[in-house]
């Protein structure tokens, strides 16, 4: 679970040139803004991540500014004085319940801050049923919220792979040929809906029933779905991920390479391979910060993991992490 509100200790401060009254405040790989003077460097914070909804409390009535609060409220990525800040740090005083908290502990729940999460697209669909019980849910941690992230993959043969900008989807088939389509929490009635037109688009749903042992995890990307960023004139799929259900393991980018290939089923774009993982987070949002083939519009970021799948200490899991492009977050991406 992303730590969306969590005790904090700053790292270091950096001046912002001429801001008097501000500086920046660096929280594991985050950067945010601060009031000059209000944090020290090794004090702790209670500290809110992008996309973190704050509860309706007085101390964040600030971040109003006189507009009323809706569900959609969070924590974005901005510019302020030309700086780049991303988060907000408060008061270890501001909030009573989190007394004698150690450093990195999170809090959200116990803070009451939930997640921002986009309209769901047009022409979603309806509830066919839960999540299958046996597949993991889509998510990756961002690399600023565990830099350290980056020596467990140091050295390891690697890949990066594309962000696409869509709505994740996870198919898969039973033993009997039923065919499945699940969208992030749970699965999807077939009916005339994006994520059933974008299957039908290529040979997925044969490839799946041949192999029910298998489930393929994909963004569903195009014309209505998170503003058609990638310029495509279909609804469509872009596989990332193959996952085995009897052993509960994500197979490697070769195995996924080699599925694809075999059915014609869309991939996300490898943007690089490599045999010895030297890059550094500057490098990566440097690699993060581009537009997606053929348009003028800023890709979403960059997802990285082994080229064969390894176990992260960090993560308790599979070691895999994404970078999103800040150009894309300050156009208001999530």
């Amino acid at each position: 679970m992303r730590k969306l509100a969590s005790i904090q200790r700053v790292l270091n401060l950096i001046p912002i040139p001429d801001a008097d009254a501000i500086e920046l405040a660096q929280i594991n790989g985050w950067q945010c803004v601060v009031r000059k003077g209000s944090f020290p460097i090794g004090s702790l914070g209670v500290y809110l991540e992008i996309d973190a909804v704050p509860p309706e409390r007085p101390m964040f009535d600030f971040l109003l500014k006189g507009q009323a609060r809706t569900k959609s409220f969070r924590i974005r990525t901005m510019r302020l004085r030309g700086a780049l800040s991303q988060g907000l740090l408060m008061p270890l005083s501001d909030f009573p319940e989190v007394a004698g908290l150690e450093d990195g502990t999170d809090c959200t729940e116990l803070l009451g801050v939930t997640k921002y999460e986009p309209p769901p697209p047009d022409g979603m669909g309806d509830y066919g049923g839960p999540f299958h019980p046996l597949i993991h849910k889509t998510d990756e941690i961002r690399l600023q919220s565990m830099p350290s992230l980056l020596e467990e993959l140091r050295g390891l043969a690697y890949c990066i792979v594309e962000k696409c900008d869509g709505t994740s989807s996870t198919l898969t088939a039973d033993e009997d040929g039923t065919f499945h389509v699940y969208g992030r929490n749970h699965e999807i009635a077939e009916s005339d809906n994006i994520f059933w037109r974008a299957t039908r688009r290529c040979n997925v749903k044969e490839a799946l029933q041949k192999n029910p042992d298998l489930a393929l995890q994909c963004e569903v990307v195009g014309p209505g779905v998170q503003k058609n960023h990638m310029g495509l004139q279909y609804v469509e799929l872009r596989a990332f991920n193959l996952f085995r259900k009897s052993t509960g393991e994500h197979l490697g980018q070769s195995a996924l390479d080699k599925f694809c290939e075999e059915w014609n089923i869309p991939q996300a774009r490898v943007l690089e391979w490599g045999e010895d993982f030297q890059h550094t987070q500057e490098s990566l949002l440097k690699l993060a910060d581009w537009v997606y083939e053929g348009t003028k519009n800023p890709r979403e970021g960059i997802v990285l993991r082994p080229q064969k799948p390894v176990h992260s200490h960090l993560l308790g899991g599979r070691l895999s992490f994404k970078v999103i492009n800040n150009t894309y977050l300050l156009k208001g991406g999530v």
